[in-house]
């Protein structure tokens, strides 16, 4: 039996005037909607205690064991306001599987994928004013799970707490649509072989600040990281999966290899790319081999693309004291175009062949 997620209303909810100044310029990740879905699970009772609740802080114990085991994951998609005034998620199916993945790898108990959607039309429902119609600006959701029960022991906890949060969203890099540059971190790796690295849960993301800020010591908006065994193969970025353009029009992304996040944009554009006229390949690329493509020009175009960033152009690789440029500085026409198509579908000003959309408004 579905979970239901009924309504509680906030009895202060932001004012129109609050809203429209927050949506006015949302940024990323700093605003909140007045609701949010929360359940609860317990070995002993299973999911329950589910509904749209005023969203609000959390009271937990100093001994709750997330804080101290780190036994957490987390999703993160968007709902896209169309023209017409219809709200739509992309393939928000594909997140709820990834949940599902991410839990099991870290001993939580599975939200049904039925329910995880069923929280999320909820919420969007609830929180309808706060879906922008404004250019690229979305409403990101945060659902995630951790664990709840307060006990000092190194086991899986008895109790678990699902949540998810809504945040109106414009670009994830404030500079726009901008090459970015990227540090190659030879000293820190991001996930290892039968660790982590292919479910979304935060000590992934904990491990990789450390490499962020020594990219933005040298300048740089992100860290690329290699595999942890020989330090040589190339994996993803801190938070995005990365693609290459070669001169043989094969698009290129590291092979899911156990410690790569399985991105629901990363399979899109494998979807788009014949599109194209592009060859999908996953498979694995060396770090050398990336520079030397992209110094004698075989490497055409370099971007990351996530939930999050759509698709973003790179246009420089820094590898300590050298810098390797980008044909074109970065600004490549198909990544261009690859975006595009995505967000056209996205927003409704394309037509979506592939049934990538779920209309939830």
């Amino acid at each position: 039996m579905s979970l239901p997620f009924e309504l509680r209303a906030n009895p202060r909810p932001r004012s129109d005037a609050e809203r429209a100044a927050i949506m006015a310029d949302p940024g990323f990740g700093l605003n909140f909607t007045d609701h949010m879905a929360v359940a609860t699970w317990t070995s002993a009772d299973g999911w329950h205690d589910s509904a749209i609740v005023p969203y609000g802080p959390f009271s937990i114990d100093p001994a709750t064991a997330v804080l101290h085991y780190a036994q957490e994951v987390f999703e993160g998609l968007k709902a896209y306001q169309h023209a017409d005034g219809s709200v739509w998620l992309f393939r928000p199916e594909k997140n709820a599987e990834r949940f599902v993945r991410s839990a099991n790898r870290l001993a939580l108990p599975v939200l049904e994928p039925d329910d995880f959607l069923g929280s999320i039309e909820a919420l969007v429902a609830a929180d309808a004013a706060w879906v922008p119609s404004t250019g690229e600006q979305s409403l990101y959701l945060r659902p995630f799970m951790f664990a709840s029960e307060a006990f000092l022991g190194v086991r899986a906890a008895r109790r678990v707490t699902y949540c998810c949060i809504a945040s109106p969203a414009g670009p994830y890099f404030a500079g726009g649509v901008n090459p970015v540059k990227i540090w190659v971190s030879m000293t820190y790796t991001r996930a290892a072989s039968g660790g982590t690295g292919a479910a979304k849960c935060g000590g992934n993301y904990a491990a990789s600040l450390i490499a962020q800020q020594e990219a933005a010591e040298h300048g740089c908006d992100q860290v690329m990281f290699a595999d942890a065994a020989e330090h040589q193969w190339l994996e993803e970025l801190g938070g995005m999966n990365v693609y290459l353009i070669t001169a043989d029009h094969e698009l290129i992304t590291p092979e899911l290899s156990g410690s790569i996040l399985e991105g629901v944009t990363r399979d899109s554009i494998l979807d788009l790319a014949k599109e194209f006229g592009l060859t999908p390949v996953e498979r694995r690329v060396s770090v050398p081999e990336l520079l030397e493509g992209i110094g004698s020009g075989f490497v055409t175009e370099l971007f990351a693309c996530g939930t999050a960033a759509v698709i973003t152009p790179i246009g420089e690789l820094h590898l300590r004291d050298d810098v390797y440029t980008v044909a074109g500085g970065g600004t490549g026409e198909i990544t261009t175009a690859l975006r595009n198509t995505l967000l056209d579908i996205q927003y409704g000003r394309a037509e979506d062949s592939r049934g990538w959309l779920t209309r939830v408004l």
